[in-house]
């Protein structure tokens, strides 16, 4: 350490190059050229800036390690807020290699995929008339109830083709629906993204959603036409997930939002512990090794969603720091930090081909 002599009130003054701590900048924006540029510059200075580059250097470090398995949670109305695009480049891109969302996330999704649009909420209408005129306000915006009419025709097409032998479960019924959008569908989506990229999309709490509702529709439907009723089994989501991970060399988990895909997405490291503990298999520890979160939750409210990575240090989810461990979590609206994040590290990989 870069200590000096001792002063009259007994602090020892050091000196900062000598102890090699790492200085700051102010953020010069003439020398910002590209996303990245700007993401490194603010990486170089406080507060959630410094988060923001923080966490594009982990996600990068995910994607250039080519024996981590990425997996990309999602939860909020993150598709209504217009993130669909990026999802399908870190798909398409090959940072992302399975998905765990909110159904409604994907529902929303559908809607853009198959043409549809959304809106900007105008406050001149109440919520009432917003309801009677059939646009859900989502925030500041609005989906109308048509496109949702339409994702329910979707689902009951494919659906309809369903072989009753066959269990449905999330990851099936969105590989299903991909494969439906690349016949059907010129624009792009997460499900197409997903399906032609053989990335897994789980939706754990899928009976709270949209395509849960369909789905529940369609069972109605079958059973007035005296169709053989079609069975969904969650378990099957499960084990898909846990085969998958228990593959894997090394795990990464980039979280925006929290919630249910979260904590579904991190508790495959207490399962594979507890695999090993009560005798079924014989296997090491299966921990996250890396960890993005973008999240404004903060931590003493004392849920899930706001939880810290070191705190699921505790419970076996993540290899700690000091046996290699790499976390960074921006506490930051998605919409703002997301494309921040996700666009450095697109750059940085060479994803985007643009003309000099």
């Amino acid at each position: 350490m870069g200590k000096s002599k001792k002063t009259v009130t007994g602090r020892e003054l050091h000196d900062p190059v000598k102890d090699k701590l790492r200085p700051i900048f102010p953020l010069d924006l003439s020398k910002c050229r590209t996303i990245d540029g700007l993401v490194r510059a603010m990486g170089d200075t406080a507060f959630t800036g410094r988060q923001v580059g923080d966490a594009a250097d982990v996600l990068e470090a995910m994607a250039r390690d080519k024996d981590c398995f990425v997996v990309m949670t999602l939860s909020g109305a993150l598709t209504v807020g217009k993130m669909g695009l990026i999802f399908c480049d870190l798909i398409e891109s090959g940072v992302v290699n399975a998905i765990v969302s909110t159904g409604a996330l994907m529902a929303h999704g559908l809607v853009e995929a198959t043409g549809r649009s959304h809106f900007r909420y105008d406050a001149k209408m109440d919520d009432k008339a917003l309801f009677h005129a059939g646009y859900n306000r989502v925030y500041d915006s609005l989906e109308p109830e048509v496109n949702l009419d339409h994702v329910e025709k979707v689902v009951e097409h494919v659906l309809m083709a369903w072989d009753p032998e066959d269990v449905v479960c999330s990851y099936k019924l969105h590989r299903r629906i991909g494969e439906y959008l690349i016949q059907n569908s010129p624009g792009r989506g997460i499900l197409k993204s997903a399906c032609q990229h053989n990335v897994p999309v789980f939706v754990p709490a899928f009976t709270d959603s949209e395509l849960g509702i369909d789905f529940a529709l369609h069972k109605i439907t079958r059973q007035k036409r005296g169709m053989p009723a079609l069975r969904f089994d969650p378990f099957e989501d499960f084990e898909k997930f846990a085969e998958t991970m228990l593959a894997t060399n090394r795990m990464g988990l980039f979280t925006v939002g929290g919630g249910v895909p979260r904590n579904w997405s991190q508790q495959f490291g207490v399962y594979a512990e507890l695999l090993a503990r009560r005798g079924y298999k014989k296997l090491p520890l299966k921990r996250y090794n890396y960890g993005v979160r973008i999240c404004p939750e903060p931590v003493h409210w004392g849920g899930l969603s706001g939880s810290t990575y070191t705190e699921a240090v505790s419970w076996g989810k993540f290899v700690p720091p000091e046996e290699g461990g790499r976390f960074a979590e921006v506490f930051d609206d998605a919409t703002v930090a997301l494309p921040l994040v996700a666009g450095a590290v697109l750059e940085r990989i060479g994803y985007f081909k643009r003309d000099k």
